[in-house]
Formats: structure tokens, C-alpha cells, sequence
């Protein structure tokens, strides 16, 4: 099978095996998204995080509909960096959006670590590129948390979702860093339980405190997902964000730095493998540490040296 081909001509089926081959770290992505790329640039991305138990996969499945009533398809990549498991595993997200599975219009992938939680913020935006080459319109990148790997997977989003519930505490306090960095759109999940209103004053405050406030101010949204309650304003404010950014060239610049340190990403991975197939599979690295360990060498004499060798 013509992976790519395929995925162009919109086999579901080809379009997990790419996303699988990516995963793995297969040969054969790397020609995969060399026949794809042409075809992406098409589809919009909103990264949904937020903390555990926030009840982000609810409001995935919401969302997800409520696009699909608007006639858009979708595609929904959920990520757990804390997942040895991924592509066939039954994650609590794929239970929770079952139903959503039967509909030809949506491709749900779970995505886990596979031991290499560095990698995992390149592997989705490429997982999103194969999403977008077969002609998803919107595409959902939903992480588990709010720690550094989310925010780096988050980065591959035009919009940016923080889900959040009443009664977290000083959590609020503990992720405030984080998610001001990167939050386009709050919304407060649960919004019928006390402390609904006291922690949109808090968001408030922390919105007040920042100096590095763009033209857009993130609005805050409450929503009950499970009963369906607010999802149709909370995609209208999503909506609001994307014609924003499309409007004063926001969504350019962030697409043009997303290349750019796509690029860089690529670049490190290709150099490291290269490295690891000098110095690793050779064997050189043992014959190093063994040299570094009796004190007749250093690590940075061996690095230079083994940069000398490769560039010269």
C-alpha cells in the first residue's frame, strides 16, 4: 500500500498506519510526510489542556459534535505523555467519546510516549499534518495535563483551550505560569458547582497581572459538558479567536515561528540519530565512558572531539 497515496484519497485505514509509522519512528515516515506536506496548511488546530479531572474528554466529544452539526469534519488526536500505550490502546478517552467513533466524519487517535516523552510534541504535529493532508477541517490536539511536554504539544495549536473546574485551590496558582503563556480561551467545566464564579475572578486577576497582553483578552466561558450546557457560545468564542488571529496576521506569525521550530526539531532529531549511529551502535560510546570513568579523559574533550569528526 501506497501509505500516503492513500491517506490522500481518504483511506481511514492508511491514515492510521501513517500515524503509526510516525509513532515508531519508522523509515518510512519520513517519506510519508514528504508526500503529504504539500496537501497541509488546510486545517484549523485548537490544543484542549488543562488539569486531570478537568473533564477535558467531555468537552472534546462536545465540541467534536458541535462542529459536526456545523457540518465540519474533525479529526481528534488525544495525547497522554504519561502512556506507554498508544494507537490501538483503549485510553479513557476513547471510552468516553465511543460514540463519536462511529461517525465517518471524525478519526479519533490516542497517542502515548513510547518511551521517548521528548519526541512526543513532534510526533503530534506531525500526526496533525497526516489529519490535515486527508482533509480534516479542525483538528483536536487534547494533552492530559498542564506540565512543560503539554505545553510544547500545545504548541502545535492555532487556538488554545484551558479547561479548568471550580474547587481546584491553589492549583490555580500552581499552573497559572503555564497556562497564561499559552491560553487563548478559558473555559470553566462543572461551572454549576460552587466556586464557579470565584474562579473566573481569579482568572480575571491573573489576566490583569499580565504584561504581555496582545490585542486579545482570553475569555473566560462557563460550561456544563456533560449536559451539553454552553458548547454551542464556547465554539462561537472559539470561532471568535480563529477570525481574530486570520484578521490581524496572528495566526501567520504563529504558523511561520510553528515551521521554524519545526524545522529546528527535525534538524536536532536527524543530527542525534546520526550521532547515535557514529559513537552508539559502533560501540565507540562504551570505549568513551570506559576512557571518562578512569580519569584519562573528559566529556567535553570527547564531545568536541566527536563534533570535529562529524563536521569535518
Amino acid at each position: 500500500m501506497d501509505i500516503a497515496a492513500e491517506v490522500l484519497k481518504g483511506n481511514r485505514l492508511a491514515l492510521s498506519r501513517a500515524i503509526t509509522a510516525i509513532e515508531n519512528e519508522r523509515a518510512s515516515a519520513t517519506d510519508i510526510m514528504k508526500a503529504l506536506y504539500p496537501h497541509t496548511g488546510h486545517a484549523y488546530v485548537l490544543g484542549i489542556t488543562g488539569p486531570p479531572g478537568a473533564g477535558k474528554s467531555t468537552m472534546t466529544d462536545k465540541i467534536a459534535k458541535e462542529y459536526r452539526k456545523r457540518g465540519k469534519t474533525v479529526g481528534i488526536i488525544a495525547v497522554d505523555p504519561t502512556s506507554p500505550f498508544s494507537g490501538g490502546a483503549i485510553l479513557g478517552d476513547r471510552i468516553r467519546m465511543n460514540d463519536l467513533t462511529l461517525d465517518e466524519g471524525v478519526f479519533i487517535r490516542s497517542m502515548g510516549t513510547r518511551g521517548s516523552l521528548g519526541g512526543l510534541s513532534h510526533k503530534t504535529a506531525d500526526a496533525v499534518k497526516v489529519m490535515d493532508a486527508f482533509g480534516k477541517d479542525i483538528i483536536f490536539v487534547e494533552t492530559v495535563g498542564v506540565g512543560q511536554s503539554e505545553v510544547d504539544i500545545v504548541r502545535a495549536a492555532d487556538t488554545t483551550m484551558v479547561v479548568l473546574i471550580p474547587g481546584m485551590g491553589d492549583d490555580i496558582q500552581a499552573i497559572k505560569a503555564g497556562i497564561l503563556e499559552i491560553g487563548d480561551v478559558f473555559a470553566i467545566n462543572k461551572s454549576d458547582l460552587d466556586g464557579a464564579d470565584k474562579l473566573v475572578r481569579e482568572i480575571n486577576m491573573m489576566l490583569d497581572l499580565d504584561d504581555h497582553m496582545s490585542d486579545w483578552r482570553p475569555p473566560i466561558r462557563k460550561v456544563v459538558a456533560n449536559r451539553g450546557e454552553g458548547i454551542a457560545e464556547l465554539v462561537d468564542t472559539i470561532e471568535e479567536h480563529r477570525a481574530h488571529i486570520e484578521g490581524n496576521g496572528v495566526l501567520t506569525e504563529r504558523r511561520t515561528r510553528r515551521t521554524r521550530d519545526e524545522m529546528l526539531d527535525i534538524l536536532h532529531a536527524g543530527v542525534r540519530r546520526h550521532i547515535e549511529h557514529r559513537i552508539v551502535d559502533t560501540g565507540r560510546l562504551d570505549d568513551y565512558v570506559a576512557k571518562i570513568k578512569a580519569h584519562e579523559t573528559d566529556p567535553y574533550t570527547v564531545v568536541g572531539d566527536v563534533m570535529a569528526e562529524m563536521l569535518s
